[in-house]
């Protein structure tokens, strides 16, 4: 805080309109880097005094240090020679998920005078997790009646890696009965299923064994595979089917526990208990849609029964079942594709970098009081922020860079 004379009454005036201005230098432009994950330590990232036009020898008498917001210890620079290097593992899945693209922001700051750099470095993507499947071994159960070209669908597998080491290729071990429809890269929430290509016959084949195996794109390829347990059943002959195979619903985050997503309706063209219908999750479903989603086994309905959290999950992706309750049930399948909506319920988050208080009273204008960063979990416009200081303060707030 600026003070100021009584005898100065004349210069008051003038003195509380005068604005703090930055008075460090901004590199030209972000130095960018990049860097496989995984990379042991000491790895070379590159020379970041020499590419921020900054003399080894001036390093440590400047104060040279690098911040960088939650990852601070992944990456380090050796004084002695001005080299950015690999401090600590880094992994690319548990540092930005699924996302495209990675990225570790730093922000260099060197005193006397004061210079602010931004350094972004990429994280790369290695092939090194295999696809998964929910399960190691599947059963499914089915009747003998049922028509050719009937459909039963399979979970995918998932692969934690990004682009071409996450892109998978299905392919099922050599049989007479089944064949294995893909989905298009248009129908992606569409799963994987079993055609039935010849007609099953319980007494001469009961059982059914196949292998479903997942390969990656990477180089070298990884595989996953999951054991198809195919129970051949005497049973009636229509099986419950739904209005839709896909339905679409779009659902606020931060809805009360209770609020209705959707009611699925299905029917049976039989009589009696084998056209009277439970409807459940399929047993592929992960536990965290169980715990945020509940079916109503009788009339279809789905409601949400816990915290639905945009910036946790945008989608989620629900197989139902509608099993009838004949002797020897049927089941039908559909998916309901649930689309988060964002709400404006992450306030803005402030972080000191720089702080230079307590204020000499002699502080020229100009000084720089601190740094401060500004970030929000929300998407699009909730995630704009503004900033702005308590009025009539000589004090003036000065934007260095955009948000990443």
């Amino acid at each position: 805080m600026v003070y100021l004379n009584r005898g100065d009454r004349e210069h008051r005036h003038l003195l509380l309109c005068f604005i703090i201005l930055t008075v460090w230098e901004t590199g030209s432009g972000q130095v960018h880097y990049s860097v496989l994950e995984e990379a042991k330590h000491g790895t070379f990232v590159g020379r970041i005094a020499q590419d921020l036009g900054l003399e080894l020898m001036e390093l440590v008498p400047r104060l040279f240090r690098v911040a960088s917001k939650d990852h601070g210890d992944l990456l380090e620079v050796n004084l002695q020679n001005g080299i950015l290097f690999v401090n600590s593992r880094i992994d690319r899945e548990e540092l930005c998920g699924r996302s495209a693209e990675c990225s570790i922001h730093l922000e260099v700051i060197v005193d006397r005078p004061l210079q602010v750099f931004h350094v972004e470095v990429e994280v790369k993507d290695i092939n090194d997790n295999a696809p998964v499947f929910p399960q190691t071994q599947k059963n499914l159960f089915m009747a003998e009646s049922r028509m050719l070209d009937s459909r039963f669908p399979l979970e995918d597998a998932s692969d934690a890696d990004i682009e071409e080491n996450a892109l998978l290729t299905y392919r099922l071990s050599p049989n007479e009965f089944f064949s294995l429809d893909v989905p298009t890269n248009d129908e992606q929430v569409k799963p994987l299923g079993l055609v039935l290509r010849k007609p099953l016959d319980r007494e001469q084949s009961p059982e059914l064994h196949l292998l479903l195996t997942a390969t990656d794109r990477g180089k070298p390829e990884l595989t996953g595979s999951v054991q198809l347990l195919i129970k051949v059943l005497d049973a009636n002959d229509n099986a419950p089917a739904f209005d839709k195979t896909l339905y679409a619903v779009k659902l606020p985050e931060n809805i009360p526990n209770g609020t209705l997503v959707i009611k699925l309706n299905a029917s049976d063209l039989d009589e009696g208990s084998n056209a009277d219908i439970i409807y459940s999750f399929s047993s592929d479903v992960s536990p965290d849609i169980k715990s945020k989603f509940y079916i109503d086994a009788i009339n279809g309905e789905i409601v949400a029964i816990g915290h639905i959290d945009f910036e946790e999950s945008k989608t989620y992706k629900l197989q139902i079942e509608a099993i009838d309750k004949g002797s020897l049930p049927l089941a039908g399948h559909c998916t309901v594709h649930v689309q988060v909506l964002d709400a404006n319920d992450n306030a803005p988050e402030l972080a000191l970098t720089s702080l230079s208080l307590p204020i000499s009273e002699n502080a020229q204008p100009g000084t720089v009081i601190t740094l401060i960063n500004v970030s929000d979990r929300d998407s699009g416009t909730n995630g704009e922020v503004t900033c702005s200081l308590t009025p009539h303060v000589p004090f003036k707030l000065v934007s260095t860079f955009k948000n990443y």
